[in-house]
């Protein structure tokens, strides 16, 4: 009789461990809510200032993994490629709220979100695939992945990116680099076209193009607390007070750029951090397990995902407040974006990987950060 009690409060105790930190993300959320001219008032004190940023980029960034673990859950449930595509789909929504925080509060930044997108491709393709690569054929001569699924993902990556971060640098209109919005339509258009269109296939005809089960991968327990609705809850709950954090995080940011007269791309850089972290933490361990093809769907997903579905988002955002948005990108960045997609049709046209592509994407992430301080 009194077996079921003491199994629930045991249960609820595990629950309360395992899901601490949610308790930590409330109770910032609630501190900034109820003192926030307090804790923002004094960021002229460096020290200050620290604490703040490094409070607030903690709390977004944990709840940020809790988010990719209960993910991961539903991704054991579910099975590819619909755990991947909720792990994809929560990041990129992350992402749309950290960048519209940003671009409306303080003063209008046309480039953050061209910053943003780039800086995400450039960690994701470079610096995720790099270290993925790399710790994924230490232990073995190769991996390998599904060709099909791979040429699906950059068949798509390849023209979004073209249309999005390069087009708008030679079609200069009336405003400059500020596409007009007969554009922004076309390309808002295009873009959700486009992913619907991969989601249909990914989804559905041609699932097993995400699926490789042609050798033998080794394994890592996933605990199971729950059913699907459980981890499902978990995960939108995680997800609440992001929305209100970084809003927040915001305010610090726009300190750096506007008062200390930071590179613009700080605030991208800072964004993409923070989406892409979480998604790296997954795919390098998937890599590691010797499942390369959960490692491509993660990050080559999470790319075309930033791409296809940021983009249409911030050009709403800039129709409905008046912020204006510069997509373009212009010098070395140019450069960079067309090199990286070039050596990311060359990594995984085969089917295969091993140690040294993944070298060659680091050093491609490193170049790309000495041309961050270049500037």
């Amino acid at each position: 009789m009194t077996e079921g009690p003491a199994l629930r409060t045991v249960g609820a105790a595990s629950l309360m461990r395992e899901e601490w930190f949610l308790g930590v993300s409330v109770a910032t959320s609630l501190a900034f809510l109820v003192f926030q001219e307090q804790l923002f008032g004094q960021l002229s004190d460096p020290l200050w200032f620290t604490v703040v940023f490094a409070w607030l980029f903690a709390a977004v960034l944990g709840s940020a993994l809790s988010v990719v673990r209960h993910a991961d859950h539903l991704a054991e449930r579910l099975k590819e490629p619909y755990g991947t595509l909720i792990l994809t789909l929560a990041i990129t929504s992350i992402e749309v709220m950290a960048i519209s925080a940003v671009m409306l509060h303080g003063e209008n930044n046309p480039t953050l979100a061209r910053d943003t997108l780039f800086a995400v491709v450039m960690i994701i393709l470079n610096g995720m695939v790099g270290l993925s690569l790399l710790l994924g054929a230490w232990r073995r001569p190769e991996q390998q992945h599904n060709l099909q699924g791979a040429n699906a993902y950059l068949g798509v990556i390849v023209p979004l990116a073209t249309l999005s971060l390069v087009m708008p640098t030679f079609l200069a209109g009336p405003d400059g680099q500020h596409p007009s919005a007969p554009r922004q339509l076309i390309l808002g258009i295009i873009s959700v076209g486009l992913y619907a269109t991969f989601l249909f296939l990914q989804a559905g005809r041609h699932r097993d193009y995400f699926t490789d089960d042609s050798h033998e991968r080794i394994s890592e327990p996933v605990p199971r607390h729950g059913p699907v609705w459980h981890h499902a809850i978990l995960l939108f709950a995680y997800m609440g007070p992001v929305v209100f954090l970084v809003e927040q995080l915001a305010r610090p940011i726009d300190y750096i750029i506007e008062t200390l007269h930071a590179p613009t791309a700080f605030g991208g850089v800072v964004m993409a951090i923070l989406v892409a972290t979480p998604e790296a933490i997954s795919a390098v361990r998937a890599s590691i397990a010797n499942n390369l093809q959960r490692s491509v769907n993660i990050f080559l997903g999470s790319v075309l995902s930033t791409i296809g579905l940021t983009v249409p988002a911030m050009l709403v955002v800039s129709q409905l407040y008046g912020h204006p948005v510069t997509l373009g990108l212009e010098h070395g960045d140019l450069v960079m974006l067309l090199l990286t997609l070039a050596v990311s049709i060359i990594t995984f046209a085969s089917g295969r990987t091993h140690l040294m592509q993944g070298a060659v994407h680091l050093v491609l992430f490193l170049a790309y950060v000495l041309l961050i301080f270049q500037q």
